[in-house]
């Protein structure tokens, strides 16, 4: 009987959220109800499994999901806006916005053929204008943490190449906050070479993994929710 109601509450949000991806064409479960759905089957757990008999138990399933369900769903749908918010302002400028699957953020890959050269750590004047917009946004959407991250390529010592990665994700981080970004919503740190995206050997992997990477991490809660 627990089983069935867990499964009848998240197979009923599955079937109504349904959409069509705007990028793909293809029909799609939407972000908000994947974190509904997860949400709702930890309501539904906690109440089946706290309940005195199984009419009780069901009730208290029905009730626990529907309302971790929205609540989850909301921030869901919350980053969903974002996503696509951000997908518009960044095209044509080089960044590379992407969803992450399993922590929900909203990553942006900035290579360094648009933001660092070669050794340097101050941004090139033709990316301010992007990280400007980038910056508007952020702080209209106000209620999230902001994880900057620098990157090298492999040239060069290890301990020099984890300074600079350090120095790109300051730049970064120190613009957003001088363009409106609250400086308790940004946290900077570098990683050196580590976590190539591409391939040293050539100059164009290297200007690739000489980056910065920008995550729009998901809120505990919808403004207005909690």
């Amino acid at each position: 009987m627990r089983a069935l109601v867990v499964t009848t509450l998240v197979a009923g949000m599955a079937l109504s959220g349904c959409t069509t991806n705007p990028y793909t064409g293809e029909q799609q479960v939407s972000k908000g109800v994947k974190y509904g759905g997860g949400a709702a089957l930890l309501g539904a757990a906690i109440g089946a499994a706290t309940g005195k008999n199984a009419s009780d138990r069901r009730a208290r399933a029905l009730k626990g999901g529907a309302i971790l369900g929205v609540l989850g769903g909301g921030v869901g749908v919350y980053m969903d806006v974002q996503e696509k918010k951000l997908r518009e302002q960044m095209q044509g400028t080089g960044v590379d916005v992407q969803r992450n699957p399993e922590t929900g953020a909203v990553d942006l890959i900035m290579p360094g053929n648009i933001t660092f050269a070669t050794a340097r750590s101050d941004i090139n004047p033709s990316f301010a204008g992007t990280l400007s917009q980038l910056a508007q946004t952020l702080s209209t959407y106000n209620t999230q943490t902001i994880s900057v991250r620098g990157y090298t390529d492999n040239v060069g010592a290890a301990s020099y190449n984890q300074q600079l990665s350090q120095d790109r994700a300051n730049s970064v981080a120190n613009y957003l906050i001088r363009q409106g970004v609250p400086a308790s919503r940004v946290q900077a740190s570098g990683y050196g070479m580590s976590n190539p995206i591409a391939d040293n050997s050539s100059e164009q992997g290297r200007s690739q993994n000489r980056r910065v990477e920008i995550s729009v991490n998901p809120p505990a809660s919808v403004p207005g929710q909690g």
